[in-house]
């Protein structure tokens, strides 16, 4: 089993990447907002602990699977402890089943990212963006108050790579990370 952590800030292209990487390789694609988008539509409004327990129930039944593996998108806060424990609470989940892990940051200019904010394949997979001007002011928030990309040598595992995806199409982003995990 694999477990690729997809992590960057909003609209990196972490799911339009995962969407890519899945065509060229075995790994099953769950981004982040396939659990966001029923909870919001069923309580109406944000609700973690359903988002959390959700995703629980994904990865422990995926974890026991004979699945090939699996990329989860995450937008990582790299200054909330929260976050890293997060990161380590799904990890558990996976290793008592010979995981592999891998993590794939993919990092792109705000500008662009404002563009890709708005694209109709982010649009069509993710309700809840589609008030573009709300979208665009969380955005610019979630970089004011969060450090979304990770300082050079941060990142501990050995199997990790970053890329700049500015101007990168999400086909050549998801061919290097196949190629450097030989996924």
């Amino acid at each position: 089993m694999k477990l690729l952590f997809l992590i960057g800030d909003a609209a990196a292209g972490k799911m339009t990447v995962g969407q890519e990487l899945m065509k060229i390789t075995d790994l099953r694609l769950f981004h982040n907002h396939m659990t966001i988008e029923p909870v919001l539509e069923i309580f109406g409004k944000f609700n973690a602990s359903a988002i959390k327990r959700l995703r629980q129930v994904i990865f422990e039944e995926f974890a026991a699977s004979d699945c090939y593996g699996m990329i989860f998108t995450y937008m990582w806060a790299f200054d909330q402890q929260s976050d890293w424990d997060y990161v380590e609470y799904v990890k558990s989940i996976f290793m008592p089943y010979g995981t592999e892990f891998y993590y794939a940051e993919l990092v792109a200019e705000q500008k662009e990212r404002l563009k890709r904010n708005a694209s109709e394949n982010r649009l069509r997979n993710k309700p809840s963006k589609r008030d573009i001007k709300a979208s665009n002011e969380r955005l610019i928030t979630d970089d004011s108050n969060y450090r979304l990309e990770s300082f050079e040598g941060e990142i501990p595992f050995k199997n990790y790579i970053k890329i700049d995806n500015t101007h990168l199409s999400p086909e050549e982003a998801a061919k290097i990370i196949k190629e450097r995990f030989s996924l």
